[in-house]
């Protein structure tokens, strides 16, 4: 193994700021079949869930939508926000920074969004070429945060152990399904007063921190494994 640490990279709200566009398809999407939410409701109560999980839980509080319905509901609303997506779409702050500061480190996406969207988000922001196809999606794996099975798929798939891989998440969702994989996680809190960082992840509030972590983190696993 030529390098001891293997970074995971969640996409939205991590690597690019989509979730203000997807929070607004979804409120489009979603109020034209009568399921009332707003777009400060994705950001607030649902970040980084599956949309059909959002759709169940609106379902229980406001009743059924016809399941035929949902299909091309869900595909209109990610063609929307596909466009949307490659003309509006910029990098988290920081990011494409921490990014050429980390390039030395083997890297993938880990992500709840179709392998598309993630294409489409990573091309328009010009991050794209640092991960080559270590793209990994919930809908490939068929398998959702906040279970652990995706991301212990994307360990398996960039040929590391869980317990060499550090995860860089900014949903709460995200992080408990990595730490429940065993891996060492980041919590890019960018709403500190409001998120609660869960324990046995690292908080950074931006992502111009990531590198100085990521450099404590390796030089401790090189160590440990040094002493083994």
């Amino acid at each position: 193994m030529a390098h001891p640490l293997c970074l995971l990279f969640d996409c939205d709200g991590t690597l690019v700021d989509s979730e203000p566009l997807l929070a607004d398809e979804m409120a489009t999407a979603l109020n034209a079949v009568g399921l009332p939410f707003q777009a400060t409701d994705y950001i607030g109560e649902f970040r980084g869930a599956r949309f059909r999980r959002i759709v169940a839980e609106l379902e229980s509080r406001h009743g059924r939508v016809d399941p035929d319905v949902l299909g091309p509901l869900e595909t209109s609303m990610r063609a929307n926000l596909d466009r949307r997506l490659a003309t509006e779409l910029i990098p988290i702050e920081g990011a494409t920074e921490a990014l050429a500061a980390l390039s030395t480190f083997p890297m993938g996406v880990v992500s709840n969004g179709p392998e598309n969207k993630i294409r489409t988000s990573l091309v328009a922001t010009g991050l794209d070429t640092l991960f080559g196809d270590h793209l990994f999606s919930a809908y490939t794996a068929n398998c959702w945060k906040p279970d652990p099975c995706l991301y212990l798929h994307a360990a398996q798939g960039m040929g590391y152990s869980p317990h060499h891989c550090l995860a860089i998440e900014d949903s709460v969702v995200g992080v408990k399904a990595a730490l429940d994989a065993g891996m060492l996680v980041v919590h890019l809190n960018r709403f500190p007063d409001a998120e609660i960082t869960p324990e046995g992840a690292i908080m950074i509030t931006s992502m111009f921190q990531l590198p100085t972590v990521v450099a404590h983190l390796s030089r401790d696993l090189e160590s440990r494994t040094a002493m083994r």
